[in-house]
């Protein structure tokens, strides 16, 4: 059985079972679709049409479920023919980025406005979430890329690629008396109500472990997913925050908050990319990931979703 069965059988319901006028329709004979409805039903086992000499006169209870079905091939068929007049569009189209409130925040404003600039005709979304769910994005084909610190590298089934890495600081209002040191301790942060992010975002595994490996309890008393909103409760006088240190980058020096490092406490974080397996990526997405971080690369990126090594050293 082929496509041009299928559409010759379509066409004859649509012409009122007339195949004479159903080849007109198609720019064929008429004999040559009732040959191809025959060939098409002795393969079936059925009869689709019952009949009156050659001439159609109905059609059958089975074909009536052929012509249900043969609807939904002749409709996919359509729909494969849009995905890839869409994906043939190398430089149009929708962009669609998974990523965390730090990372859309922070980080991708920059690569976003540079893609737009080269690539006007290209549409951004942008999805937020935890890590999990920037992961399951990607698998499930909402997103063509994700972004996060946590968790992408531990599923099988995405291509994950490390682009930068970055520390925590420890941000204080300028008057606390941890603005006045240099470097801060574990034991200084442990006698502060502190205020970081929830457990599955932004590198928090580490601050706990960097406590717990010294055995030492920390004083959370606020745990939020948004830099900023951390920032907020810090400058109530709420606790000390503990935040990724792109959050504080454009912080005026002067201003009403101090930052300090505490990457020597909690050691360097790594942000990854993640593309599903399999997929097809337009030029626009190479393009993107590339200015995320300059150590990603079309080439680098063909090879790790063709199977190739997918990670390399920072």
């Amino acid at each position: 059985m082929n496509l041009h069965q299928f559409r010759f059988v379509q066409e004859a319901v649509r012409r009122n079972l007339n195949l004479t006028e159903t080849a007109k329709a198609l720019f064929t004979s008429q004999p040559g679709v009732s040959k191809a409805i025959l060939e098409l039903e002795d393969e079936l086992g059925i009869d689709i049409f019952a009949r009156h000499g050659k001439r159609l006169r109905r059609v059958t209870e089975p074909g009536q479920e052929v012509l249900r079905s043969i609807e939904v091939i002749l409709r996919e068929v359509g729909n494969l023919k849009r995905i890839g007049d869409e994906y043939s569009k190398q430089d149009a189209g929708t962009l669609s980025i998974a990523t965390t409130h730090t990372q859309a925040r922070y980080v991708l404003p920059e690569p976003v406005a540079t893609l737009r600039k080269r690539f006007p005709k290209v549409n951004v979304s942008l999805h937020q979430g935890t890590p999990d769910q920037v992961a399951q994005m990607v698998l499930e084909e909402v997103a063509d890329i994700g972004l996060a610190t946590e968790s992408l590298s531990s599923y099988a089934e995405l291509v994950t690629l490390p682009c930068y890495e970055w520390n925590h600081v420890a941000v204080v209002p300028s008057g606390h008396p941890l603005a006045q040191l240099e470097r801060i301790s574990l034991e200084d942060l442990v006698l502060e109500p502190l205020i970081t992010y929830h457990p599955s975002f932004t590198g928090r595994t580490r601050i706990d472990l960097a406590f717990a490996a010294r055995r030492l309890k920390p004083n959370v008393v606020l745990e939020a997913i948004d830099s900023d909103v951390i920032k907020t409760y810090v400058r109530l006088g709420l606790g000390v925050g503990l935040v990724a240190e792109m959050a504080v980058r454009d912080d005026a020096p002067g201003g009403d908050l101090v930052w300090r490092p505490v990457g020597h406490l909690f050691g360097q974080n790594v942000a990854r990319v993640a593309f599903k397996r399999g997929a097809y990526l337009r030029n626009f997405v190479y393009a993107f990931a590339e200015q995320i971080s300059s150590r990603l690369s079309r080439a680098l990126i063909e090879r790790a979703m063709s199977g190739g090594p997918a990670d390399y050293e920072l």
